[in-house]
């Protein structure tokens, strides 16, 4: 039976959270794994369109999302979910809650996220049109024990996924 555990990526809004948890996903479901992907904007339509961004809206969407992902993680299913949690202490109250968790910090300049930005979000945060702004009038704080650091302004989505990968095959979730 295939064992459950949490793929969680944190980093900066625009720094490739989506693109490195989809590329990691669609590489486990070939490998014809159970796979559940939750992504921030998506959940934030859906079971958490109630929070704003503030510190304690922050952490109540977090903790649902943890809720289901310990749920889908102790049903043997691989969770892949990619949120900017920015607060270490969030993150470890996940990882806590849900047992097998690996942390993944997409780790991306300030330059390069906002460069990436399509919305205009960092656009609006800097010019004070959007409060509450991770990387800008929000702090972003660095993981301090993540497994995994990949380092997307330095390399390819592929070559992020495929470290990803390695990194879990050496951990023993995957063959």
């Amino acid at each position: 039976m295939q064992q459950g555990f949490t793929l969680w990526l944190t980093g900066l809004p625009c720094s490739g959270k989506t693109v490195i948890a989809d590329l990691v996903a669609t590489e486990l479901k070939k490998r014809g794994l159970k796979v559940e992907r939750l992504d921030g904007d998506i959940v934030r339509k859906s079971l958490t369109k109630d929070l704003g961004f503030s510190k304690e809206d922050r952490y109540k969407n977090i903790e649902r999302v943890t809720f289901v992902a310990k749920l889908l993680t102790r049903n043997g299913v691989i969770v892949i979910a990619s949120f900017v949690s920015p607060y270490n202490e969030v993150r470890e109250m996940s990882r806590r809650e849900i047992g097998n968790f690996v942390l993944v910090y997409v780790k991306c300049s300030l330059e390069e996220c906002i460069k990436r930005d399509s919305k205009g979000m960092y656009k609006k945060a800097i010019a004070g049109e959007i409060s509450n702004f991770t990387g800008i009038s929000d702090p972003f704080e660095e993981p301090i024990n993540p497994e995994i650091i990949v380092e997307t302004d330095k390399e390819s989505p592929n070559e992020s996924k495929n470290n990803v990968i390695r990194k879990l095959e050496k951990l023993g979730y995957l063959e």
